[in-house]
């Protein structure tokens, strides 16, 4: 098989790891919507404790797989070559900004689950 193919192939097993990640931040996710009920109905400040700090765990490892598609879209744009297509150039170019957005709206919702003391910002995973 070519390089190419090769490093595809790469890519999609991290990927695949990468759906197990999610699969488990989505149950993180329905256990802290728990908390989060149990603190606005009865006022239990464990659950709110507990709440925040799974808030933070979720946007920790979102950050860090945010940061690995957006350093897989940088090393997208360095494998570029003259002769790739202006749509594949363009296309590509895209991706890094969406990649880069996306890290950046993972940096901004963990500072506010960090910040939101009093819960009165809803997050959540997208």
């Amino acid at each position: 098989m070519s390089s190419d193919v090769d490093n595809k192939l790469k890519e999609i097993k991290i990927e695949n790891f990468i759906w197990f990640i999610y699969i488990g931040i989505i149950f993180l996710s329905w256990y802290s919507n728990y908390l989060e009920k149990n603190y606005f109905l009865y006022k239990n400040l464990e659950s709110k404790r507990k709440y925040r700090q799974i808030m933070i765990i979720i946007f920790s490892i979102l950050l860090v797989v945010y940061f690995y598609f957006l350093k897989s879209s940088l090393d997208d744009i360095k494998n570029l070559k003259p002769c790739d297509s202006k749509k594949k150039k363009d296309l590509t170019t895209l991706s890094l900004l969406g990649s880069l957005f996306i890290f950046l709206s993972g940096i901004i919702f963990l500072y506010i689950a960090y910040e939101d003391q009093d819960l009165d910002v809803e997050i959540a995973f997208n």
